[in-house]
């Protein structure tokens, strides 16, 4: 208890301890090792810690130097010390006063120990002299047969190999008819020497000859059985090490070796010719994962069974290598051949496990012909099998891809066929559609990279290897598979604008307007989510140059451009189709009194909204200009905006065509420019507003080419009027409206026979009630 409580007070108080002890090694003059430092001893009396201290000298020295103060300041810290250095002393005699009785108690113990242990050394010490006693009087009593006894001993060994020797031909027989050659050949090797030794004895000469005659026999039955080859790759192996032992030539062995074992890696060979060739039969048809373990348990095993015998036979003859790696070469080359027509045979993109399997176990099963035939290239070749049938499953995947992207767009077409999905029907099916289409194709990359994946997981061996990984995920998977998807959605889709004819091409206009929004979403965030996403699943390191970003968002927002542009151009032909038409077929000389506006122009006006309406489907509306209060109202003169009606009537003569003509042309130079086929931007008022253009420069063109009446000019301003009323709405600037249509009037009237002017206020009662 005693004990305990002390190395509880020691372990708690550890910091105090190593502060008492510090002291008391200063008061005693000692220092870490317990030892009283080396050097010199102080002489002065003063000095309270030196040996020659005196006290009287010291407190006279005090009251000299020190006030009173002083004096009580001194004398309270000495009792300080005082009481400080004894309570330390009863501390350390308190501990060790314990470790003293703990001390004592162990060296009692030791004390009954020690008495125990010199009783039984003295019972050893006993027995040892008795030991040596009873061995001398075996020694002395042995010593006169020992010489004896060694001799006879080594005439006995003698007899026993003069014994084997004279039997050696009745065990060579024994051997050679029970076909234990190994066992014969063995025994031969152990008496041969002895008996070239001592062959001039007549004796040992007869066992000789007569061991030659049996051995030369053996001989011929070993390389009959070679010759034969229906033994297993085993049998083989032992007869030709035991020729090998027999001194027989190891070049023609090896020739003979080779070309047994190359006729049992043909036949492996043809077994696999069989069975691809049995593929397209259902009933033998097997999977390429069975096809690759029965080529590997068999050839490959085979291979390895014939390297691994072949270098244990012949591994001291040099000169026999170039021929194990040219027979290797030869035979791996016919076994990667046939792996290749299997793995074409594999034309499905569904499930990819059965051929990351297979192609796995085909790579792990050459790494051992690795390591058994140092610097042979068959692995490096069957690791460029791996890599192309792995970079030929993605050119298949792209493939699929780009069928599914072509028949997604077929549903497309179909679905935008149906009456159900005009826009007076379904508003929203082009959204939908343009969502449904998206969503599929994206859904299907992520499928495709799933799939793909399966060749960089990380239980397959091949995955992980520089040679495989980087390349397959960078040009494979990035550049073979996704940037070259994106770039045919971009450059299928333009393909869509070389269609165009007199009535804007096969493509119905719709689809063109749902792709160019297609290309748009890719360009502003499609292809950098797929390329991140690749990116990340892939772990794609940019090692080799790979396409930008940056150049793909440029090419998508390129066939978005030319789709819309075309998009435009198609709607524009269309209506424009329509005005020529209406232009072309009328007799505008001996027409009668306009009473209606015609119905083409209402058409016009019912086919323009309906686009407007489509394409705000899938576009924002745009910026307009302002337009002004009275922009439906407005009216048209036979002449430009800029002269007036009354004037047009008093100076409008057959002898003033050339004042006309003039006027107007200097008008034009005042008017801005209308590009009528310049691109557009993406939003409806932009897309709109090149449609009407289209159309109107066409009316306008189609206007310059006819002869009218009066009633024909005044038909003219009637259509006018009324595609004024609602065209204005659907542009950008109201005003290109009022050019193109003030000069469809002006053209009117000045290729009129007889130009009177329809009055307003019944053009507006004739466009209103119509």
């Amino acid at each position: 208890m005693m004990d305990g409580e002390a190395e509880g007070s020691v372990s708690a108080d550890s910091g105090r301890k190593r502060r008492v002890h510090g002291m008391l090694k200063l008061y005693y003059g000692l220092n870490e090792e317990g030892k009283a430092p080396e050097q010199p001893e102080s002489l002065d009396p003063c000095d309270i810690n030196g040996p020659h201290f005196d006290p009287e000298l010291y407190l006279n020295k005090l009251r000299r130097e020190c006030s009173l103060a002083e004096l009580m300041d001194q004398e309270t810290c000495m009792v300080k010390q005082i009481r400080s250095l004894d309570s330390d002393m009863q501390t350390l005699v308190y501990e060790n006063y314990n470790k003293f009785i703990s001390a004592t108690d162990t060296i009692r113990k030791m004390k009954n120990d020690f008495k125990k242990m010199e009783d039984e050394m003295d019972c050893l010490s006993t027995n040892m002299a008795a030991i040596t006693e009873f061995s001398a009087r075996i020694s002395g009593t042995l010593q006169d047969q020992h010489v004896q006894i060694t001799k006879l001993s080594g005439v006995h060994t003698l007899l026993r190999k003069l014994q084997f020797l004279f039997e050696l031909p009745a065990r060579l027989n024994k051997c050679l008819e029970l076909q234990a050659y190994a066992q014969a050949v063995s025994s031969h090797r152990r008496a041969r020497c002895v008996l070239q030794q001592y062959s001039h004895l007549p004796s040992f000469k007869g066992i000789q000859d007569d061991c030659h005659a049996i051995m030369d026999k053996l001989a011929q039955e070993l390389r009959q059985k070679f010759r034969d080859g229906g033994s297993s790759a085993k049998d083989l192996s032992e007869c030709v090490e035991l020729l090998l032992q027999l001194d027989e030539p190891a070049e023609e062995l090896c020739d003979k070796f080779l070309s047994h074992a190359r006729s049992r890696l043909e036949s492996d060979l043809q077994g696999l010719e069989a069975e691809i060739s049995a593929l397209p039969s259902p009933s033998s048809k097997t999977d390429i994962l069975e096809f690759i373990d029965r080529g590997c348990n068999e050839f490959v095993s085979s291979l390895c069974l014939v390297i691994t015998s072949y270098q244990e036979l012949f591994i001291n003859h040099a000169q026999t290598g170039e021929l194990l790696h040219t027979f290797v070469d030869d035979l791996a080359t016919r076994y990667f051949s046939l792996v290749e027509r299997r793995i074409q045979e594999e034309k499905g993109v569904g499930d990819n496990s059965l051929l990351v399997r297979a192609l796995d176990r085909f790579h792990r099963r050459l790494q051992a012909v690795a390591k058994l035939l140092p610097g042979s290239a068959v692995p490096n070749q069957g690791t460029e099998i791996v890599i192309r049938a792995a970079m030929e499953r993605v050119k298949q995947y792209l493939t699929a891809l780009q069928s599914f992207y072509m028949d997604s767009l077929t549903d497309v077409r179909q679905a935008l066929a149906t009456p159900r999905l005009s826009v007076a029907n379904a508003p929203n099916s082009l959204p939908e559609l343009l969502s449904s289409l998206s969503a599929s194709i994206l859904n299907q990359i992520k499928s495709v990279l799933a799939s793909v994946h399966l060749f960089t997981a990380k239980d397959i061996t091949f995955s992980n290897k520089p040679y495989f990984k980087g390349e397959f995920c960078s040009q494979g998977v990035r550049e073979s598979l996704v940037v070259s998807f994106i770039k045919f959605v971009c450059q299928s889709s333009r393909q869509f604008c070389e269609s165009a004819g007199d009535k804007g091409g096969s493509t119905p206009p719709a689809l063109l307007l749902l792709l160019s929004r297609l290309c748009l979403d890719y360009e502003t965030s499609t292809i950098s989510y797929i390329l991140t996403l690749t990116d990340e699943q892939f772990l794609v390191q940019h090692h080799s140059p790979v396409t930008p970003v940056t150049t793909l968002c440029a090419e998508a927002r390129e066939a978005a451009q030319k789709l819309l542009n075309h998009y435009v151009k198609v709607q524009g032909l269309i209506i424009s189709q329509m005005l020529r038409k209406s232009v072309e077929t009328r007799d505008w000389v001996n027409t009668i009194e306009p009473r209606n506006v015609r119905a083409v122009m209402k058409r016009v006006v019912e086919d323009t909204t309906s686009i407007d309406v489509q394409v705000g489907l899938l576009y924002e509306e745009g910026v307009r200009k302002a337009h002004s209060s009275d922009s439906s109202k407005r009216t048209f003169s036979v002449y430009s905006s800029s002269r007036q009606q009354a004037r047009y009537a008093a100076s409008y003569t057959p002898s003033a065509p050339m004042d006309t003509n003039l006027l107007s042309n200097i008008h034009k130079l005042f008017s801005e420019r209308i590009d009528i086929f310049s691109s557009v931007e993406f939003n409806k008022v932009s897309v709109m507003t090149g449609i009407i253009k289209i159309s109107l420069k066409t009316f306008l063109e189609c206007v310059r080419l006819r002869t009218f009446g009066r009633y024909g000019l005044q038909q003219i301003q009637v259509d006018c009027h009324y595609l004024q009323m609602y065209l204005w709405r659907f542009v950008s600037d109201e005003n290109l409206v009022h050019f193109l249509l003030d000069e469809i009037v002006g053209s009117s009237a000045h290729r009129c026979l007889d130009p009177a002017p329809m009055e307003q206020s019944v053009i507006e009662v004739i466009c209103e009630r119509g």
